[in-house]
Order: structure tokens, then C-alpha cells, then sequence
């Protein structure tokens, strides 16, 4: 069929053509941006589970609903470009950054006085990370009284400045909406941070609401950053159902005036394990696959095979290759349990070597995000699947 109208759309946070089996998660988002339009802060969202889940999909959406009812949004991933011995981007940059364009499409010759003092702010805390980075608003702010987000203290500048910018939000009967993807890459003070002033948020009712997106191990991070944040509203973002999963790659074909045989749709589901990623990439490839008018199981098991080769030189080679030798062979220790986890001191046994000697090993594949620890003394992949493609991969 054409390539040209396939409706599937695999891809890191790329929404799918329908998006089912979130909307709990949804409708809660919505309940609390209209709370806080009504001066009632909502504790912050935190969206977590293994890759490929669709969680910054979700969190994309959720974006899109506060930007629908008019909200300033900042959505950022943190780490970004972290590593290979370079400081890379702090949270204060990449927050900093992702203000500018909100605050910008709101000015106007009559802004008022708490605007022009966000802007202020904003200005200030622009210079607490980039001396030599100017900004301009197009509006004088020489007289404003404002500013003071510079202090070089992470918690004394990012309260000031979100404080400052939600309230201005609030002179138009709107809100702030901070979302941050990849939230486990956040350093420790930065963790810190952002519990304490998401606290303080809610205790004093500015129009904000956060909602992070990050891996399993993301509310225990949280958990031992602040203790309070054992009360934020966590969704654990799992593989579809199968109706769900079913529905994912029905619709969009019936939107185009085509249907699945039910035992190609059986196919693919089964095949993809209900994760929305492997749905999109192997309903891609069986739609192209197919003459049509449907889609029959000799297309979806061809589809399926191609996605497959598609998925093994990419989504999972990509994170194959950042590991190191030791690295490897720890993690093929971990794969006759699959996807299910297993006891780190098994890995050691395996290995024929003691834990305490891998522990650098594992901290750095923790580290890089290729596993987790679901529990004491236990490790998994974070991406599923991985287990079968180590199987397949040649020494």
C-alpha cells in the first residue's frame, strides 16, 4: 500500500495516530490545570517505566493540553548532551532556555507590572548561567523593579523564577506548566531542587504544575531526594492491554480505509509484546508490506521480521554499543531470566566473580540507563526486549 498514507509512526516521542490506554493519567492532568486556574495547586505528575512505554509521548500531550487552554509550557529533557567529559547542560540552562520563547509570545506594548517584573527575573536568571548571553524583550525594563534570580544558588533562583513567571501567568488567568523528560539524568542537587520548590508551589497555591517522565527507578530517586515527594501523583506507565494494543493499530488503518485481518492483528500484537514503540515500528512495516485492501497475516509476519532487523540495528544497537566489553558480559549474565530481572548476585556467579567487584560495572550501566534495580539486590533492563537481542548477538 502506499507508503506515503501509512498512519504509523514509530520513533522516540513521536505521537501515534491514536493514542489509547493513557487516559487516566489524561483526565488528571486536566482536572489539575483547571484547579490551578482556580488558585488550587496539584502535588507534581510523575510519569514512569521502561523505554519504549511511550511515556514522553504522554508527556508531549500533556504539554499540549495546558498549551490548548492557553498555558505557558516549558518542556525540556534533562542531561542533555551530559557526558563524554563535557559539563554539558545543566537544568538552570536548559530551563532557562526553554522559558524564552513563553515569555516572549506574551509581551505586549500593556503588560502589566508582574509581567514586566517576570521579565526582569527572567533576565536575571538568564545571566546566572550565560555572562555573555544577552536577551531582549523588545520592552524597556530599566525601571522595573525585579531580578534577584542570580544569586548562583540553584534553589534561591529557580523559586524566584518560577514564582515569578507563574504569578505573571496568572494576570491572564492562566498558569505556568514545567515538564521534564528523562528526569532520573537530573544531578542530586538538581533532584533536590526540584522537589523543594515543586513543595513550595503547592503550599503557597502558584498557578504551576511539573510533571516528570523518567525510568522505574525515578520515584525511588524522588523518595530519597525529599520525603514529601512520596505524596506526588505517580503513574506507572506500562505496555497496553491487549484491547488497547489492538485498538492502537486498528484505528489508524480504519481511519484510512483499511482493516486487519484479525490473525495478522493477533500477529503483530503478540509479536510487539503490547509495547507502543514495537506496535508503531511493526504496524509501519506490515502496512508496507501490504497490497491491501487489508492487511492479511502473510503481510504482518513479513512486517514483523522487517521490523524486527529495523528495531535490532537501531533502537537496541544503539544501546548495545554504548556499553563497554565488562559491560557487555554483565549483561549477558542477566539474560536467561529475559526481561524478568535477576539477582545481582547471580550475575556475580555467572561471571565468576564476587559483587563487590562489579559494582563499578553495574553503577555504570545504571548509570547509562541500559538497567535498573526493581529491588534490593536486583537488576533489569530498562528496555524491553533487550534480552532476546543480546541473545542474538555473536561474541
Amino acid at each position: 500500500m502506499d507508503p506515503v498514507r501509512n498512519p504509523y509512526v514509530p520513533g522516540a516521542g513521536r505521537k501515534p495516530a491514536a493514542l489509547v490506554g493513557r487516559d487516566g493519567t489524561i483526565k488528571s492532568w486536566l482536572v489539575a490545570l483547571e484547579r490551578a486556574e482556580r488558585s488550587v495547586t496539584d502535588q507534581p505528575f510523575v510519569l514512569y517505566g521502561l523505554r519504549g512505554v511511550g511515556k514522553t509521548v504522554l508527556l508531549t500531550q500533556l504539554r499540549h493540553d495546558a498549551e490548548a487552554r492557553g498555558w505557558m509550557t516549558a518542556q525540556l529533557e534533562a542531561g542533555t548532551s551530559r557526558g563524554s567529559g563535557s559539563a554539558g547542560k545543566s537544568l538552570r540552562m536548559l530551563l532557562g532556555e526553554a522559558l524564552y520563547e513563553p515569555l516572549s509570545d506574551l509581551v505586549r506594548p500593556n503588560a502589566g507590572a508582574r509581567f514586566l517584573k517576570a521579565l526582569k527575573t527572567a533576565l536575571s536568571f538568564k545571566a546566572s548561567y550565560d555572562a555573555t548571553g544577552t536577551w531582549t524583550f523588545g520592552v524597556d525594563l530599566s525601571g522595573t523593579p525585579g531580578g534577584g534570580a542570580d544569586s548562583g544558588i540553584l534553589d534561591t533562583d529557580l523559586r524566584k523564577i518560577i514564582k515569578d513567571v507563574s504569578l505573571a501567568a496568572r494576570d491572564d488567568s492562566i498558569g505556568l506548566a514545567v515538564l521534564i523528560d528523562e528526569a532520573q539524568e537530573l544531578t542530586e542537587e538538581e533532584l533536590t531542587t526540584m522537589a523543594s520548590v515543586t513543595q513550595a508551589a503547592a503550599q503557597d497555591n502558584w498557578p504551576v504544575l511539573f510533571a516528570f517522565a523518567g525510568l522505574p527507578s525515578l520515584p525511588q530517586t524522588f523518595a530519597e531526594a525529599k520525603s514529601y515527594s512520596e505524596r506526588f501523583q505517580y503513574s506507572h506507565i506500562e505496555r497496553l492491554d491487549e484491547r488497547d494494543a489492538e485498538e492502537a493499530l486498528a484505528k489508524p488503518a480504519r481511519d484510512a480505509d483499511v482493516e486487519w485481518e484479525s490473525s495478522a492483528l493477533a500477529h503483530v500484537v503478540e509479536a510487539s509484546g503490547r509495547y507502543p514503540y514495537f506496535l508503531q515500528q511493526f504496524g509501519q512495516e506490515a502496512w508496507n508490506c501490504a497490497q491491501g485492501p487489508a492487511i492479511t497475516l502473510q503481510d504482518a509476519t513479513l512486517g514483523v521480521a522487517k521490523g524486527q532487523q529495523l528495531l535490532d540495528n537501531g533502537f537496541f544497537r544503539a544501546r548495545w554499543d554504548r556499553a563497554t566489553a565488562k559491560e557487555k558480559r554483565y549483561m549477558r549474565a542477566m539474560c536467561p531470566e529475559g526481561d524478568a530481572g535477576v539477582g545481582s548476585s547471580e550475575v556475580a556467579s555467572r561471571m565468576k566473580a564476587t559483587i563487590k567487584s562489579l559494582g563499578p560495572t553495574r553503577a555504570q550501566l545504571i548509570h547509562k540507563g541500559l538497567i535498573y534495580a526493581p529491588d534490593h539486590g536486583v537488576v533489569a533492563f530498562t528496555v524491553p526486549g533487550m534480552a532476546d537481542f543480546i541473545a542474538r548477538q555473536v561474541d
